[in-house]
């Protein structure tokens, strides 16, 4: 039964066009890992390199959102966020001739609100309009709640040349699970 289960769930993953599926604690290592084994099965493909860029590119932002924000996460040590493991999915997949990437967490329910604003308004705008956000955040403060210069999201929408869709579907009175899916 074991064999025939995990069969059946490969092939599920197969009808749906996904390549890469990891659930579980995300470290620098694991991205690495995982960014490698994508990397090597694009150029055995031959896709061309542009593309990879940005799949590559929109593949290590949504990881790093998942390091640095799940709010599922196991502190190491004498508490520093920066050895703490943070839980999360991601599945990277083929369909249409299109990639997609999505990464999904939990979140504190407070974080809602002002994410769905800011990826809203973020995919709004047209090429141009990611562009001029792109250098205003680079030039502007650290957006509130942001553990880098805040041009993730941006970043992510100005190289999924196909868009990106997200979903917030709250847990409980606390955290809500994320999701956020680009297409390449």
């Amino acid at each position: 039964m074991l064999a025939r289960d995990m069969y059946d769930f490969r092939d599920e993953l197969n009808e749906k066009g996904i390549i890469f599926c990891y659930s579980g604690y995300i470290t620098e290592a694991i991205l690495s890992g995982i960014g490698s084994a994508l990397k090597t099965k694009l150029a055995l493909e031959h896709e061309e390199r542009a593309r990879t860029r940005s799949l590559f590119a929109v593949f290590v932002e949504q990881v790093q959102n998942v390091i640095r924000y799940s709010a599922e996460r196991i502190p190491e040590g004498d508490g520093d966020e920066s050895d703490e493991l943070r839980y999360g999915v991601l599945i990277v997949g083929k369909s249409d001739d299109k990639y997609f990437v999505s990464c999904a967490n939990l979140i504190a329910q407070d974080d809602v609100a002002r994410l769905n604003k800011n990826l809203d308004k973020i995919q709004s705008l047209d090429a141009e309009g990611l562009k001029v956000l792109f250098k205003q955040t680079l030039k502007g403060e650290t957006p509130e709640g942001s553990k880098g210069a805040g041009v993730g999201f941006v970043d992510i929408a100005r190289r999924a040349s196909h868009g990106f869709e997200f979903d917030f579907t709250k847990v409980d009175d606390t955290h809500s699970y994320f999701c956020l899916k680009a297409y390449v």
